[in-house]
């Protein structure tokens, strides 16, 4: 499985970026997607994540500002990041998360579940 974002940049405070990851190598679609980010020296954090139905979540400071979309039939998911502030600065990363299950030689099922994270891409917001 590949996660290949796009869409990082520098931007002014106030502006916009719209980031993108497509998913391939997944014969379904994955359960869920979304994005985190990380500060140098801090830990990655959760920003918004979609699942395949459609149910989205956001961390709280980006509720409002920022959209998360998604196709799930292509494996691809989209962030509408408005309102930027230099508090938004970081690496952006996709992730992706697939339920699968997995049958032993005696046929007994086991639920694996496995998480993607795409190269990273960086949002500079200058203030």
């Amino acid at each position: 499985v590949l996660l290949q974002a796009f869409g990082g940049g520098l931007v002014q405070a106030g502006g916009s970026l719209r980031l993108s990851c497509a998913g391939s190598g997944s014969e379904t679609s994955f359960d869920s997607m979304g994005w985190y980010r990380q500060v140098a020296g801090k830990e990655r954090e959760l920003v918004a994540s979609i699942t395949k139905f459609g149910s989205t979540n956001y961390a709280n400071s980006m509720e409002g500002r920022f959209t998360i979309s998604r196709d799930g039939a292509n494996n691809t998911v989209w962030m509408q990041m408005n309102s930027l502030g230099s508090e938004d600065t970081a690496v952006y990363y996709c992730n992706a998360e697939l339920t699968s299950i997995e049958y032993d030689i005696r046929l007994v099922p086991t639920t694996r579940r496995d998480t993607y994270w795409g190269q990273g891409t960086q949002v500079t917001v200058s203030s």
